[in-house]
């Protein structure tokens, strides 16, 4: 029997909590509810979900603080839940580290939906793969494997969120090809998702705050048009 993916509910509105988990638990997920930010982190070490739905306006600590933390210690996949529709909004919450971004008052397909998604796209190994099966790339000081997540910079292992190791991963896949910010959306979130180019952006930024320019690869910005993984010649 396959086991049921776990989702953590941080919602401090009760009501709105055991709606959200009415619908997972209808789609087959198992759910807990968590109705403050201080209580989150034991809620991870205790429930171990696979993904969690975070409101940014909690009690306390706000989601912001949340999701800074839990990304400070742990790749899980969160979907941030506002009522806060500004840009500036969006932009914070995916600068920190949340892989999605959702209005309230949403639809609970279009939540489903997008859980689905997220979950897709993190997916750990669970199994040592052949040589063959295995997708990774190689440059001078990185190492980038999609099959077991992982990515070896400058000879250390850095953690990365699902979304900007599957968009390295895929960039760095084709050096020097230049894609549109919707070429990405599409590849990378899938045509389900509903976002704007904006994540795009936002998910460079945070690679290359991470992963600093080379001598002989960047991520370059092709003004007008999108992104590349420029790779250079050697001079001697």
């Amino acid at each position: 029997m396959v086991a049921k993916q776990k989702i953590l509910i941080v919602d401090d509105d009760t009501n709105i909590a055991e709606l959200i988990s009415l619908y997972l638990t209808k789609e087959c997920f198992e759910t807990m509810i968590v109705n403050d930010g201080e209580s989150v982190l034991a809620a991870i070490d205790s429930f171990e979900p696979n993904l969690m739905l975070l409101d940014l306006m909690l009690p306390g600590i706000d989601g912001y603080q949340v999701c800074r933390e839990v990304r400070s210690k742990s790749t899980l996949p969160i979907i941030m839940l506002s009522a806060k529709g500004e840009v500036f909004d969006k932009v914070l919450g995916l600068e920190l580290g949340a892989d999605d971004y959702m209005e309230k008052p949403f639809d609970s397909k279009e939540l489903v939906a997008r859980v689905k998604a997220v979950l897709r796209r993190y997916k750990p190994a669970v199994a040592e793969p052949q040589p063959s099966d295995v997708k990774s790339v190689e440059y001078p000081d990185l190492i980038i494997n999609q099959t077991n997540y992982s990515v070896i910079y400058m000879g250390e292992t850095i953690e990365l969120p699902p979304k900007e190791l599957e968009l390295l991963y895929f960039l760095a896949s084709s050096p020097n090809h230049v894609f549109s910010r919707e070429q990405l959306l599409d590849q990378i979130w899938g045509y389900e998702y509903l976002g704007d180019s904006r994540t795009i952006d936002v998910h460079i930024k945070r690679l290359r705050n991470k992963i600093k320019d080379h001598e002989n690869w960047r991520i370059a910005t092709i003004w007008g048009v999108g992104y590349k993984f420029e790779v250079r010649e050697k001079r001697f």
